[in-house]
């Protein structure tokens, strides 16, 4: 089996995705074709015996083969015509934007390639934090209380602090801040702005227990280990990059069954329909003994390979269920009857 693995392209954070790409390469049994998406949008076939780090920050990727993305996959082109270059699916492993707002869902699907990640509307609704609150209380799981407030728009802030502040449309822990007193305010909003023009507020409470449960369903749900991630306040970029980079299975939570069912009940009420054919990660908050949404991350750093005891059986698994399009014949039937009908 051949694995492409699709990663970069123009976003906040796309070393992360460099990172995750790099650390999947121990991971995988399989073949695995890299293609990267540099900051232009141009997609290059990745050497797998020579990728590195330092290939991609150092512009050294543009020495390796062009390739162009159309009906049936990725092509290279040859002397005498274009070559596809083979695969059996895709894993769109590119974090935040053109990833995860559901531009390579649109392509992929535009072009009739089948791929592991989420589809056009489960991008959409966990790209925005706003969309990803209506959406968890539409289908009956917790959200904390938040308020949304735009860029160079002036509403009060009715949430008390403490309070944690995140832009909108992005991942990583990036332009994250959390606000202990009001004289903290106008620094954490500004920080926040400059990657986003809308921000999410929601009350930080100290004490409260996290926990993280991946999965995906095949002909059944297939759930990873529920961790509790050993966090500070929270993890800044610097600390998710070196996390995401993580190959090793992490140790397991120590909860009571009934908080990990609520955990898993949640996910299923989340993942489908949405997110069939991707494996993603739900944060949630536990807070005496209910559960809550923090975040839904459609595609975790590395895949959060380091939480499941068969990453490899997992992702082969799931690539024998990804979503098919519906074929539209071409017909012109109402047309020719109309023109028929003219006698044209």
């Amino acid at each position: 089996m051949k694995i492409g693995i699709v990663f970069g392209a123009q976003s906040f954070e796309h070393e992360i995705s460099v990172v995750s790409a790099i650390a999947l390469k121990k991971i995988l049994k399989h073949e695995i074709i890299y293609i990267f998406c540099d900051y232009q949008r141009d997609f290059y076939l990745i050497p797998t015996d020579k990728i590195n780090s330092k290939r991609f920050s150092s512009g050294d990727y543009k020495k390796d083969k062009l390739l162009q993305l159309k009906r049936g996959g990725f092509f290279q082109k040859k002397t005498f015509g274009d070559s596809l270059v083979e695969c059996d699916f895709i894993i769109n492993l590119v974090h935040g934007r053109d990833g995860e707002d559901g531009k390579l869902s649109s392509l992929f699907d535009f072009y009739g390639i089948s791929f592991i990640g989420p589809r056009i509307e489960g991008s959409c609704i966990s790209y925005n934090k706003l969309l990803t609150k209506l959406y968890a209380k539409e289908v009956g799981v917790n959200v904390l209380p938040y308020q949304v407030l735009y860029k160079n728009h002036k509403e009060p802030i009715t949430i008390k602090p403490p309070f944690i502040v995140k832009p909108l449309c992005l991942g990583s822990s990036i332009g994250i801040g959390i606000v202990k007193d009001e004289s903290q305010i106008d620094y954490a909003l500004d920080v926040a702005f400059e990657f986003d023009n809308a921000v999410l507020i929601e009350p930080f409470m100290a004490g409260v227990k996290e926990y993280n449960l991946a999965g995906c369903k095949t002909d059944q749900f297939l759930f990873s280990i529920v961790e509790e991630p050993n966090k500070e306040e929270f993890l800044d970029f610097d600390k998710k990059y070196l996390d995401f980079s993580r190959t090793k299975r992490v140790n397991e939570a120590t909860i009571n069954t009934a908080l990990e069912l609520s955990m898993k009940e949640s996910f299923k009420k989340l993942y489908d329909p949405l997110f069939l054919g991707a494996l993603i990660r739900c944060d949630f908050f536990v807070l005496d003994n209910q559960v809550y949404l923090n975040e839904i991350n459609p595609i975790p750093g590395s895949m959060a390979n380091y939480l499941f005891d068969d990453f490899n059986a997992v992702i082969t698994a799931l690539s024998g269920y990804l979503p098919t399009c519906i074929n539209v014949p071409s017909q012109y039937r109402y047309i020719n009857s109309i023109q028929a009908a003219k006698g044209k």
